[in-house]
């Protein structure tokens, strides 16, 4: 049972990590990965990912505070959710044409 506890959240995050990097490396391939005028448009679609990652170790912690969950495991799920929603974040982003940044 310690062993599925330490090997599911490496498999849980290493899938999401590579859907990520496949899908950016397509998107790059194509040429369409996203562009933004302005260089400040630009650095927060380039930091929506880790700011995605930060997001969910923090939600991470404090559900660990709240309920009785181990720290590690909800760091690890919550720093892959996190890392998933940074990505969509940066591909709805990165499809918008007028921003204001």
């Amino acid at each position: 049972m310690e062993l599925v506890g330490i090997i599911l959240p490496l498999g849980f995050n290493g899938g999401i990590a590579i859907f990520i990097v496949k899908r950016l490396e397509h998107k790059h391939k194509q040429g369409k990965l996203g562009k933004k005028k302005s260089k400040a448009a630009q650095n927060l679609l380039d930091s929506l990912i880790p700011l995605g990652m930060l997001f969910g170790c923090t939600v991470g912690l404090l559900l660990s505070m709240f309920f009785s969950i181990s720290l590690l495991s909800t760091l690890s799920f919550s720093s892959g959710i996190g890392l998933l929603i940074g990505y969509f974040a940066y591909e709805i982003y990165g499809n918008k044409k007028n921003s204001y940044l």
